[in-house]
């Protein structure tokens, strides 16, 4: 995707190890003193596992309405390391850890000018609507794996 009159791209961009988005915090994502409440890292590494597919070709919209199939977060791990606050410009970065049947397991960090503020491990599952786990589609499978230089 190209960026359009000098404007950032707003789906980030891929390197060479996976994923990085910028995200600026807003008063939505704080508390009452500015510093961005633990919800709000939810959202920002969503964001980033989104745009991440969204780049690698995978078309989620698509995949649930042609197949009924769609990812759940299965597993999340967090570490809170330092606070972001109101107005921070952060990097949410995305990589792909591990690729397996209807998993894939990802390494998700949010920095801010070098200092990491947040480490998480994410799980997602493809399942079917009637809840139960879905073998990742080839082409999910091979784009997950692709990114991650042929992990899983």
């Amino acid at each position: 995707m190209e960026a359009a009159q000098g404007w950032p791209d707003l789906a980030g961009r891929l390197t060479a190890t996976g994923h990085v988005l910028p995200v600026r915090v807003y008063w939505e994502d704080t508390d009452a003193g500015g510093v961005v409440y633990h919800a709000g890292y939810l959202r920002f590494v969503e964001r980033g596992r989104t745009d991440f597919l969204r780049l690698l070709g995978v078309d989620q919209g698509r995949i649930l309405v042609e197949t009924g199939a769609a990812f759940v977060v299965r597993r999340m791990a967090l570490d809170f390391l330092a606070p972001a606050r109101l107005d921070d410009v952060l990097r949410v970065e995305t990589a792909v850890a591990e690729v397996s049947g209807a998993r894939a397991e990802l390494a998700q960090d949010v920095w801010r000018d070098g200092t990491r503020l947040l480490a998480a491990r994410v799980t997602v599952a493809m399942v079917g609507r009637d809840g139960r786990p879905r073998r990742l589609a080839p082409h999910v499978a091979d784009a997950l794996r692709r990114a991650a230089g042929g992990a899983g």
